[in-house]
């Protein structure tokens, strides 16, 4: 049993292209527990087509996505969703960087239990709505999560030199940078 001072984990599930980067990104960021690459919002079957051969054929509907386990004490749902909304660009449509394909889709998902981060996602997803007039990042409540396979998690950590759209200078950038809440205030 936690007492009313001991905070609760939060999770949210993002994507925005190759999970590699995305998982580099969020494991920098401050208040930032844990993180899984894995694959969203697909078609299962029997066979099981939650992995990276079946996935990369474009036809099962998963996303490359990371659950990013945060401490809400520590970080927000908001200054995530900045860090994403840095290294993405939200006008694309199954693509981000070199990485091309329905799996690279950009988006941003949560559990239906989590009310919290459902307002705070649909708010700053408005938000950024506003800002970009084609903005296609999937913003929905997550359906599946099935983890990706072992080779894919901490990717960039086992292979500092392999293959990452988002730049390193960005990542370092953004794991320093305090961020300011007024950013995703309405005005």
């Amino acid at each position: 049993m936690s007492s009313a001072s001991e905070p609760v984990c939060g999770s949210i599930y993002l994507a925005g292209g190759c999970f590699w980067g995305i998982e580099h990104l969020m494991k920098a960021l401050p208040g930032v527990t844990d993180t899984c690459c894995g694959y969203a919002n697909g078609t299962r079957d029997p066979q099981g087509d939650a992995d990276y051969r079946t996935v990369c054929t474009g036809e099962t509907g998963f996303r490359e996505t990371v659950r990013v386990d945060f401490d809400p004490w520590v970080t927000s749902v908001d200054a995530l969703l900045y860090a994403l909304f840095q290294v993405i660009d939200p006008e694309l449509r199954n693509q981000q960087g070199n990485d091309v394909g329905s799996q690279y889709q950009a988006g941003v998902y949560w559990r239906a239990q989590d009310k919290s981060i459902a307002a705070s996602v649909e708010r700053i997803c408005g938000m950024e709505r506003s800002r970009h007039p084609g903005f296609a990042v999937e913003v929905k409540p997550l359906e599946n999560f099935y983890p990706a396979e072992e080779y894919h998690q901490d990717y960039l950590d086992k292979n500092p030199d392999g293959y990452c759209h988002v730049p390193r200078a960005t990542i370092a950038r953004l794991a320093q940078m305090e961020y300011d809440p007024s950013y995703y205030e309405e005005a």
